[in-house]
């Protein structure tokens, strides 16, 4: 796909983000969009909003779980990109109008001591860079109407990325195996979803070798301080103003988030 097209559909997911007005699917007209013209709109969208002085704080693994692959209908993994407007800590409350299509899910956030590049990045290499991991809650978006996306969709859409909440007290991972790491996630104080952390390609630092890899075929690395969400243990739910919801975490504890406002 030309350089303009590319660029005229970066344009096209910016306007959705700022007017919060959801867009047809990209691949219902550009049926030859590949997967790499996908990740060179959701870059090129993260290269204007840092030039326009936001800042990375991380990255997202999105669709690492059979759950999450079944409901949207994928067969792999992507990523997408953290910032630090993203970011809301524990017990925060979300004005539901920041968002367009709100959906939550639990994740075992991650955060790096050390650099970590590929190729080459191997699960031992993963687990080594973690230095704290943190219970974490991503509240998912898509500036596609409906929900109506493919891949190509979705990776083009900076993985489908809305918010991060975050835990306020990391803990090490020494003696921890995150595979085995349970959850239970509340909505309005009932259990809704559960999970382990094996749900996300069997390790969640097996997600974190997959993205410094991947990151890699751009000329791109993760950074020591960097927050890695390895991708949701369950299947994510819809949420509306009013509601709330808390994520459960054995041996990492608990994190909620509030949303407020009407609904659009």
């Amino acid at each position: 796909m030309t350089s303009d097209r590319l660029a005229t559909l970066a344009g096209d997911l910016r306007r959705a983000s700022e007017t919060r007005t959801p867009i047809a699917p990209l691949t219902a007209e550009h049926v030859d969009l590949t997967m790499a013209d996908a990740y060179a709109i959701q870059l090129a969208n993260v290269a204007a909003v840092v030039t326009g002085g936001r800042r990375v704080v991380g990255r997202k693994v999105g669709l690492t779980s059979k759950a999450m692959q079944d409901q949207l209908g994928v067969s792999e993994p992507d990523f997408g990109t953290l910032l630090d407007d993203m970011v809301v800590l524990d017990g925060g409350a979300v004005a539901v109008d920041r968002l367009l299509q709100p959906r939550v899910e639990a994740e075992i956030g991650m955060l790096l001591g050390t650099d970590l590049a590929g190729p080459g990045v191997t699960l031992h290499d993963a687990l080594a860079s973690i230095s704290r991991v943190v219970p974490a809650l991503e509240i998912i978006d898509s500036r596609i109407a409906d929900w109506k996306i493919t891949l190509a969709d979705t990776i083009a859409d900076n993985g489908s990325s809305g918010l991060v909440v975050l835990g306020t007290a990391p803990i090490s991972p020494a003696g921890i195996d995150l595979r085995l790491v349970g959850v239970l996630v509340a909505l309005n104080g009932e259990v809704v979803e559960h999970g382990l952390g094996y749900a996300a390609l069997g390790h969640p630092a097996a997600c974190l070798a997959w993205l410094a890899n991947k990151l890699g075929e751009f000329g791109e690395s993760l950074h020591a301080g960097d927050i890695v969400l390895p991708g949701s243990l369950h299947r994510s739910f819809d949420v509306s103003a009013g509601d709330t919801v808390t994520a459960t975490f054995a041996g990492l504890g608990s994190v909620t988030v509030r949303f407020e406002g009407s609904t659009r």
